[in-house]
Formats: C-alpha cells, sequence, structure tokens
C-alpha cells in the first residue's frame, strides 16, 4: 500500500514537474527577454570633450533606447579630443565624439578616420564684458579659451584672423581649459576681457548682463563633432560602427521631427541640468542651426579644418579629406534609414 502509494506520489509530481518544465519553455518562447535577460548588449565607450548641447545627437539616441537597439550598451566618458584619440588608437576607448581630435590625429599620420558629423558649424560664442560692442575692440584685452590645442583655441584663432586680428599679437589669448562655468567664472571676477562659451553657458552669461559678441557659426563652416575611430576598428570590427552610425543618424532624425520637441526638450533638461525649460527651449533653438540632417556636411568645410590643423602642427604635405574620412559606414545608414 505504501509502495503504491509513493509511485502514486511520485507519479503526480512527475507530471506536475512536467507540466511546470512545458509551461515554463512556452512562456521563455513567448517572452523570452523576461526568463532570459538580455546579455548580449555590448559595452562601447564613447569619448567626449565636455557636456554640451552640441552633442544633443548623441545624448538623444542614448536615452531613446536607439544605441540599445543596436545591441550596444553606450558609456559616455568626459575626455580631452587629444587624449581620447591616443585611447582609440590604444583601444582604450572606441570612439572620439570630438572629430576635430579624430581629423587632428590623421592629419599627423596617425591611424584614424571620421565616420560620421553631427554638427556642421560650431556651436560657440565669444562673450566679453559690457564695455566691448564691436571684435575689434577686443585688441589688448584677454580671451579665455579651451585646453591648449584643442578644438575652441584653433576655432578662435581662425575666427579672429577672419576679423581681421592678430591672435599673437594683438590679443592674449589664454587657453585655460576647464568647464564653461569656470571659464565664466574668470569673465565675471575680471581676469578676462571675453571668453569661449558654449550653449548653455553663452545664455548663462547673458543672464548676468554679459554681451554677445560673435557667433562662430556666423563666421566659419566647420564641422565640429560626430565621431571616429582608429583603421583597425574599421578593418576588425565594422558591424559594430556601422550600428553606432544607424543608432546616431537616428537621434539626428528624431531631433528633426517635430513631433518630438518636448521629448527632446526633455533630454536636454536631464543632460544639461540644473537647466530651466525657458533655457532648454533657447539651446534647441541655437543648436538647431548647426546641427546636421544626415550625419554629413560638405567636403570643403572639412578640408578648412585639415588645413587649419596642418598649420598649427606644421604640416606642409597636402592633406586630402579621403585620408581622414570614412563615410562608407554613413552612407549605408543613410540608404537603410530612407535619408539618401
Amino acid at each position: 500500500m505504501n509502495q503504491r502509494s509513493n509511485l502514486k506520489r511520485f507519479s503526480t509530481c512527475n507530471s506536475i514537474l512536467c507540466i511546470t518544465l512545458g509551461s515554463l519553455l512556452v512562456f521563455s518562447l513567448w517572452f523570452p527577454a523576461v526568463v532570459q535577460p538580455q546579455t548580449s548588449l555590448k559595452k562601447v565607450r564613447l569619448a567626449l570633450p565636455t557636456k554640451s548641447v552640441s552633442f544633443l545627437a548623441f545624448y538623444v539616441a542614448h536615452q531613446k533606447g536607439f544605441y540599445r537597439d543596436e545591441g550596444i550598451d553606450l558609456e559616455p566618458i568626459l575626455m580631452q579630443p587629444a587624449l581620447a584619440s591616443t585611447a582609440v588608437i590604444t583601444g582604450d576607448i572606441d570612439y572620439n565624439g570630438a572629430v576635430t581630435g579624430v581629423i587632428g590625429a590623421a592629419v599627423r599620420d596617425r591611424p584614424m578616420k571620421a565616420v560620421l558629423f553631427t554638427v556642421a558649424r560650431p556651436l560657440q560664442y565669444l562673450m566679453s564684458k559690457k564695455d566691448i560692442k564691436d571684435p575689434r575692440e577686443l585688441k589688448g584685452k584677454k580671451i579665455a579659451g579651451s585646453s591648449p590645442g584643442g578644438t575652441v583655441t584653433f576655432l578662435t584663432v581662425l575666427v579672429l584672423k577672419r576679423l581681421g586680428l592678430d591672435p599673437e599679437r594683438d590679443v592674449f589669448l589664454n587657453p585655460m581649459g576647464g568647464t564653461g562655468a569656470s571659464r565664466l567664472a574668470s569673465l565675471e571676477s575680471g581676469v578676462v576681457d571675453a571668453v569661449i562659451l558654449e550653449s548653455p553657458d553663452n545664455i548663462l552669461a547673458q543672464q548676468r548682463g554679459f554681451h554677445e559678441l560673435i557667433f562662430f557659426g556666423d563666421q566659419i563652416e566647420f564641422p565640429q563633432n560626430g565621431f571616429g575611430t582608429s583603421e583597425k576598428k574599421i578593418r576588425g570590427n565594422p558591424d559594430e560602427i556601422f550600428r553606432m552610425v544607424r543608432a546616431t543618424l537616428r537621434g539626428l532624425m528624431f531631433i528633426w521631427d517635430k513631433k518630438n520637441n518636448e521629448q527632446v526638450l526633455d533630454v536636454i533638461m536631464r543632460e544639461m541640468k540644473p537647466i530651466t525649460r525657458p533655457m532648454a527651449v533657447e539651446s534647441l533653438r541655437e543648436v538647431m542651426r548647426v546641427i546636421t540632417k544626415d550625419g554629413s556636411v560638405k567636403p570643403d568645410s572639412i578640408q578648412v579644418l585639415i588645413d587649419l590643423v596642418r598649420e598649427s602642427t606644421k604640416v606642409t604635405r597636402p592633406v586630402p579629406v579621403s585620408q581622414v574620412t570614412d563615410f562608407s559606414f554613413l552612407e549605408r545608414a543613410q540608404r537603410e534609414l530612407g535619408l539618401k
């Protein structure tokens, strides 16, 4: 009796176990993300030189999950462009979001190429004391720029030349580096007479009574942001690069679609906090003046950047655009997303 009872209980338990396992199997087929958490995401590191609304395409693509859609767990890291290029070549970082650093490295024969551009014109402003109303009044004045050899320093030199000022004789250009907030503080304290700021720091400067003297985007067409990587990665992991490009392009498309304005403003407020909504609205208005629609820019504007780097680094040989860029990933993604 006991043996039959035990066998019966075993049979019952065995049946329940089969039913349970069967149910779990069906459940896992219909809801694989619940039973088997996604572990296929690849950690990818993207170096950005600063927190700025000019990198909005990356912020949007990150927060809206476009990189995750491509199997990428994106990790943005703040790093100076020159250091970032070195880190990309050594493999410590996957991509450099300051394409000026990428192209600067490529001009100096380092094995890197830019693959996508998110900004076609510089989103920098020369903010000055109230009593300086004209760029010519900068003669003999102190200007705080970015880090030595940085993009903003290059741009400032070029813009000053175009305005008829000698960057070495007419002004004291101090590439002090640091954040926009620290440069603004130097202007407020009277240490310098003018500073180079990005949005939304320029808006804060205006609110505190300082004068917008020059918008760099009006002076020069100069591709500033996007991303590039090493030639080694281009050869060894082209699929990842393509997925990075496609996700970033989706970010640009999302920004340009006006029905997404409120969501884009939310992204700006989360990334640039503390920032008020009116400031976010103004920052979005400003960035729409410079971002690309499809990740591409005019070759002539890339050549301007190349020649500026050549001049500053004493590279005498000519460097064509094709030596510093690889648009094959971008063109493929444009076709797939209906942008070309």
